[in-house]
């Protein structure tokens, strides 16, 4: 579901989407937005292709972030330790 809020995140301004849970299921209602500053309007397919690339890049975003989680916190444990001594 995480992935599916911020991919809905991503579209503000270019569409607004509705992610309801059916059981074990996800529906995601997509509505392309009528803002001709943003640019052309997306059609419906272009509209699905474009939420579908962003729910994939955000799965990659939190499958990276799960897997360096440890690295990252060691690199901020160094960060910080290191501020805190030489504040001493």
């Amino acid at each position: 579901m995480n992935a599916l809020d911020a991919a809905a995140y991503r579209l503000i301004g270019s569409a607004t989407c509705q992610v309801d849970r059916a059981g074990d299921r996800y529906i995601c209602r997509l509505v392309s937005s009528g803002n001709p500053q943003k640019g052309a309007v997306l059609s419906s397919d272009e509209l699905k292709e474009r939420f579908l690339h962003l729910v994939a890049d955000e799965n990659l975003r939190i499958h990276v972030a799960e897997k360096t989680e440890g690295v990252r916190n060691v690199i901020l444990a160094l960060a910080f330790g290191a501020l805190a001594t030489n504040q001493n």
